[in-house]
């Protein structure tokens, strides 16, 4: 029964998003969206390995960055359409995930985090000194002129992100109620005594790192078409990690739809301060607004419902 209702669910918010784009012709709309949307699924591909299995990755710029210069290489170069440009982005993104997964994962806590931060230090190393990918000097890409079903790409580029958070949440939850989540969530615990309770931790742990870096290479995948010009520094940036991780605590790593709730109260707020304010305090926003949810609700949006409700029933 959960399952048919959050099958509608899916089917409701896809056909939606489809339908705005016949309604909303403000293309800013569609601007800020994108991003809104490209941080939920960040967030939610963060918490299958920060939150389901606890360990806390500060790559994502690394995966976000190598799934959008894959896509990138690959429209300069054959001039591929999009979908296969979001296959080949989780592809790389997932090898990378696959490799780093096997050979740090043995790492623990603040160690681990250390060297996904190095790693991203490292992609955006080989990028600068890559001339196929353009270099330090970056990367120049020209939407299609012509667009099938849609008045313009940017319309096109939002329906095919809000095709991937529902994939992408859907997928979430489909971890967490599985065998596979219920591993995770033994190895977050005590990883030791899951260990001895014959979870085959070292394998779980790969595969959650795998399917996070494919996650964040898909999310990365459009990301060309929509900013335009590309440079290494930016598009792996620390910003995008800080926030992939503070979005799912800002929400709740527990559950699936923690990190969704964070992403989106996060990245609204950081859309509306660049209009009225200015993109320089997006960071600033986001350390105010960890604070206070560590300081309030330790346990995220998620958690602090919880409670109230369980105050109620009391």
């Amino acid at each position: 029964m959960k399952k048919a209702a959050l099958l509608i669910l899916a089917v409701t918010v896809i056909s939606g998003g489809l339908l705005l784009t016949a309604y909303i012709e403000n293309q800013y709309f569609y601007f800020s969206t994108y991003i809104v949307l490209q941080y939920i699924i960040l967030a939610t591909a963060w918490n299958i390995l920060g939150g389901y299995t606890g360990y806390v990755n500060f790559g994502t710029g690394a995966y976000f960055g190598l799934g959008a210069y894959t896509a990138g290489y690959l429209i300069t170069n054959f001039n591929l359409p999009l979908p296969w440009l979001i296959v080949a982005g989780g592809t790389s993104s997932a090898v990378l995930g696959l490799a780093i997964g096997y050979l740090t994962l043995r790492l623990k806590g603040v160690y681990f985090s250390i060297a996904t931060l190095a790693m991203s230090i490292v992609i955006a190393t080989l990028i600068i000194n890559t001339p196929a990918l353009g270099g330090a000097k970056g990367m120049y890409i020209l939407r299609p002129k012509e667009v099938s079903f849609f008045s313009n790409y940017m319309e096109l580029l939002f329906a095919t992100m809000v095709i991937i958070a529902v994939f992408t949440v859907a997928l979430a939850w489909f971890i967490e109620n599985s065998w596979f989540g219920r591993g995770l969530a033994a190895i977050r615990d005590d990883e030791v005594a899951a260990a001895c309770n014959g979870v085959p931790v070292l394998r779980l742990k790969v595969l959650s790192a795998t399917t996070s870096g494919a996650l964040m290479g898909i999310a990365g995948a459009p990301y060309p078409y929509y900013i335009s010009y590309m440079e290494p520094l930016s598009t792996i940036s620390l910003d995008m990690a800080v926030n992939s991780l503070a979005m799912p605590l800002i929400g709740g790593t527990g559950s699936w739809i923690g990190p969704v709730l964070g992403a989106i109260l996060l990245s609204t707020t950081q859309q509306v301060a660049t209009v009225t304010i200015s993109s320089e305090y997006n960071l600033l926003i986001v350390g105010i607004l960890l604070v206070g949810f560590v300081i309030l609700a330790p346990n995220g949006l998620v958690g602090l419902f919880q409670s109230l409700l369980k105050r109620r029933t009391d």
